[in-house]
């Protein structure tokens, strides 16, 4: 177990290195600390070659620095723009993920005690150099036994040591800061590393990597439009995956595109219409879907050509109560409704009771006039987040750590959006896919759906409800005779009768349908 001295000497270290980067911009807000950013620098000095850069450039050199969990810890601070500042966050939106690679020896012993078997008998031939290296893990280009070219990911020797320590000093540090500053806990600092440690520890294996892959595959099987590379379950394990090797242009390669007959127009259109089925019909979303894993190609002269996703470390899940949420939410903003969007929030907790609904409705048409209508390119997405920020402190609306993923990855991919068609806008692109998905999902159909799965689930509430009170009575504990008929569904010679709770039921589903 690592003691509170060690997580000390540690935070003296980063906050070193923070000094050194003239990155503890955001300590001088607050009087009680300025004092200390003061001494921190007078100590530290700052290095001259970051002076010309933006406080978040500055920030996010100063985590590369820090090494690989400091570099995953930047990215998924990119969604915080309530902690960090609007152009900060856009700024740590560009960390780049990028280690030196780790010698090829160590990938081959890796390989090897993965997969039980030396390197030349599992592949035909195998790539020393990496084709890429990042803080998780490095990729090389192989043929396997079959001669099919795959792609093989093998993991960071020590990387999952190396992130328990740090996530172990990070947990740590953020129950200090909800002690210490605890108007900062609605913020929910414990919440988001926990997040982040469930996302890391997924991201570490490399099984559960190929699993989202093949499950993505799946959720999208007869879709022409999105490819998955196929998994060689035969060749991964904890710390190897091996993929179908795949070509593409890089989906920010816009005049790549253009060169090759694809439509940009029609490319980004494509790509929204993937990632909105991802969240709402799915409920499972690739959650790092930067422009250096995802790919086009060419298809069959079709404008659109085919999206390819790669990189499944990083994933999300939404539940079905809160992708109806959402849609509602989002449907709200899209066609003006901002009373319904008001709604919607207090319904589902998301803004607490004793606030004005009416006046979070007004907040939210200040939010999304300047969106609505308006081609990417003219959008400011800092603004745009500085202003709902603002609003979910003024309104006291808690942070939800399970929409964070969600949060970057619409960020991600309207930038993807901007980057290769600027006159299209992504809110317009979404809006017929949400209206159509809500139809169903709200609608008769929906409803019916609903219900179906509640009345499936009455005859294990009643066989629960059975053993309990069978339980009662072998304690010593006996119930009223009727009652005991009652929940055994047995008639009583009232009105009571095993009929009942089943019309109870039924009832009440179909005024919920109606409703």
């Amino acid at each position: 177990m690592i003691r509170p001295v060690h997580h000390i000497g540690r935070g003296l270290a980063i906050v070193a290195a923070l000094a050194r980067a003239d990155a503890l911009f955001a300590l001088k807000q607050h009087p009680q600390t300025a004092i200390l950013v003061r001494l921190l620098s007078a100590l530290f000095p700052p290095r001259r070659d970051f002076a010309q850069l933006r406080p978040g450039q500055r920030l996010a050199q100063a985590l590369t620095g820090l090494g690989p969990v400091f570099i995953k810890l930047g990215q998924a601070l990119s969604t915080r723009a309530d902690l960090l500042g609007d152009d900060v966050a856009a700024d740590l939106t560009l960390l780049q993920d990028r280690l030196p690679p780790f010698p090829f020896a160590e990938a081959k012993a890796l390989i090897e005690a993965d997969l039980g078997k030396p390197l030349n008998q599992v592949f035909q031939s195998f790539e020393p150099a990496p084709v890429a290296a990042a803080s998780i893990a490095q990729v090389h280009f192989a043929v396997d036994g079959d001669g099919r070219e795959v792609a093989v990911k093998v993991l960071r020797p020590g990387i999952r040591d190396i992130f328990a320590r740090e996530i172990g000093f990070l947990a740590w540090l953020a129950a200090l800061a909800e002690r210490v500053a605890p108007q900062y806990a609605r913020l929910k600092p414990r919440a988001v590393i926990a997040t982040f440690a469930e996302t890391a520890r997924i991201e570490m294996d490399l099984r559960f990597e190929a699993a989202a892959a093949q499950e993505l595959a799946e959720n999208f099987a007869g879709v022409a439009q999105f490819k998955v590379p196929a998994v060689d379950w035969q060749r991964t394990g904890p710390n190897v995956l091996t993929l179908e090797r795949v070509a593409g242009l890089r989906v920010d390669d816009r005049a790549g595109i253009a060169a090759s007959g694809l439509e940009p127009h029609a490319v980004v259109r494509n790509a929204a219409e993937i990632f909105f089925r991802m969240v709402f019909r799915h409920g499972f979303f690739h959650a790092d879907m930067h422009p250096g894993n995802l790919f086009v190609a060419a298809a069959d002269n079709k404008p659109e050509g085919v999206i390819i996703a790669m990189d499944f470390g990083i994933m999300g899940r939404i539940d079905d109560a809160t992708r109806k949420t959402l849609g509602e939410m989002l449907l709200g903003f899209l066609t003006r409704d901002y009373k319904k969007v008001a709604d919607v929030h207090m319904a589902a907790g998301f803004v607490p009771a004793h606030k004005s609904a009416d006046a979070f409705a007004q907040a939210c048409r200040s939010i999304a006039e300047p969106i609505l209508g308006k081609p990417i390119a003219e959008i400011s997405v800092a603004r745009l987040l500085g202003q709902l920020f603002e609003i979910t402190e003024a309104f006291d609306m808690q942070v939800q750590p399970q929409l964070l993923l969600l949060q970057k990855s619409m960020l991600v991919t309207e930038g993807v959006g901007r980057g290769l068609a600027p006159e299209v806008n992504m809110w317009d692109l979404a809006r017929p896919l949400v209206e159509d998905w809500m139809r169903e999902r709200l609608g008769v159909e929906g409803r019916i759906g609903d219900a179906a799965s509640t009345l499936a689930r009455i005859p294990k509430l009643v066989d629960r409800i059975d053993r309990a009170a069978a339980d009662f009575e072998r304690h010593g504990l006996r119930l009223h005779p009727d009652t005991a008929d009652i929940l055994r569904g047995r008639p009583t010679g009232g009105v009571w009768s095993s009929w009942l709770p089943w019309t109870v039921a039924a009832l009440a589903v179909m005024a919920w349908i109606a409703a």
